[in-house]
């Protein structure tokens, strides 16, 4: 189940193909990617920095969004 204040700062209230793993110290969530990008993105992978300080973010094959962060 996806933590509420993560799906409001992600905008992930109605995503249900969304999902939450918890490894150790860290938590990452895996859903498809929703946003409009506007720049060219690496048909495989592509690496950023997440919307808050702290997050990674995954995006593979342009459709699933990997989310990394630490836990709560």
């Amino acid at each position: 189940m996806i933590n509420s204040s993560l799906s409001s700062r992600f905008g992930l209230e109605y995503m249900p193909t969304s999902f939450m793993v918890r490894v150790g110290k860290r938590e990452l969530l895996v859903c498809r990617d929703f946003r409009k990008r506007f720049y060219a993105v690496n048909p495989v992978i592509e690496c950023d920095t997440g919307v808050q300080p702290g997050h990674l973010e995954i995006l593979l094959c342009r459709r699933w969004l990997l989310i990394m962060s630490k836990a709560h």
